[in-house]
């Protein structure tokens, strides 16, 4: 799908964490607007950035409120990322009830004291064919390029770059970008990635399907990857659209970095109790 176009959150810019903290209080002082879905970005959202993806963790402060938050009344907790959903779940460290959004909406489940209830994925026999296809011709792109490596999930292929010297990850990702629109597959351009997909989702159309289902007034959304614009753009006016870290953004409000979202969800845990 085409990228959004990044603007900022109002004239002067995203509102910044104090003022969020605000907004916030005055949606969860108001009945009318309960349940409040509260959904994050995994990587650089929670969980700072780190080299190698499957070291990632949420900040142990982070997992303390997110535990403390699982079954307030009027609030529905969601992580929503572009990781595989069996990567996600290892890693996550999340209560039960909590929402699993991954492959940037196209894999989805509920953890539960046992495991996950998740919605089944199935490709037809051309997608099927067409992921097989991208896996052989990104594994090319990927072939002699230090740092460059290839991830393949249910739904899409996934070419990363954040080990490579710049100039080879630049390379490499406009060869796998040249590749989506050859085979005329969904492309994903986020942080050191190209991710091509042979079933079309991002994450907007999957909070939005989301806070249908479950009857949300309002949803709090943060993400710090230019993939969450999708998500900022699809959402309401309504709705609290944070964007973490720098660069443009169609986000209403900033914050540095995961420390000052765990900040929120912990307001977020005192205005509940």
């Amino acid at each position: 799908m085409p990228e959004p176009t990044t603007t900022t959150g109002s004239a002067t810019g995203p509102q910044d964490a104090d003022a969020l903290t605000g907004r916030l209080g005055a949606v969860l002082a108001d009945p009318a607007r309960r349940p409040l879905l509260l959904a994050l970005d995994f990587d650089g959202t929670l969980a700072p950035l780190v080299d190698d993806p499957m070291t990632s963790a949420i900040l142990p402060a982070g997992v303390e409120v997110l535990a403390a938050l699982a079954g307030r009344p009027g609030v529905a907790l969601a992580l929503v990322s572009g990781r595989a959903m069996a990567d996600l779940h290892a890693l996550a460290e999340v209560p039960p009830g909590t929402y699993l959004v991954g492959s940037h909406g196209a894999e989805r489940a509920r953890v539960t004291p046992h495991g996950l209830d998740r919605d089944v994925v199935e490709l037809t026999a051309e997608q099927a064919d067409r992921l097989a296809a991208l896996g052989a011709r990104a594994a090319a792109v990927a072939r002699g390029r230090d740092g460059v490596w290839v991830e393949t999930k249910p739904t899409a292929v996934v070419v990363h770059t954040r080990l490579a010297e710049r100039d080879v990850a630049a390379a490499a990702e406009q060869e796998a970008l040249a590749l989506g629109a050859e085979l005329g597959t969904g492309t994903l351009h986020g942080k050191d990635v190209v991710e091509l997909t042979v079933l079309p989702a991002d994450k907007g159309s999957a909070l939005q399907a989301l806070r249908h289902e479950i009857g949300a007034p309002v949803v709090l959304y943060g993400g710090d990857d230019v993939t969450d614009e999708h998500a900022f753009a699809a959402l309401d006016a309504d709705d609290l659209t944070v964007k973490v870290g720098a660069g443009a953004t169609a986000a209403r409000y900033r914050v540095p970095g995961p420390e000052d979202v765990v900040a929120v969800l912990a307001a977020v845990e005192r205005a509940t109790r």
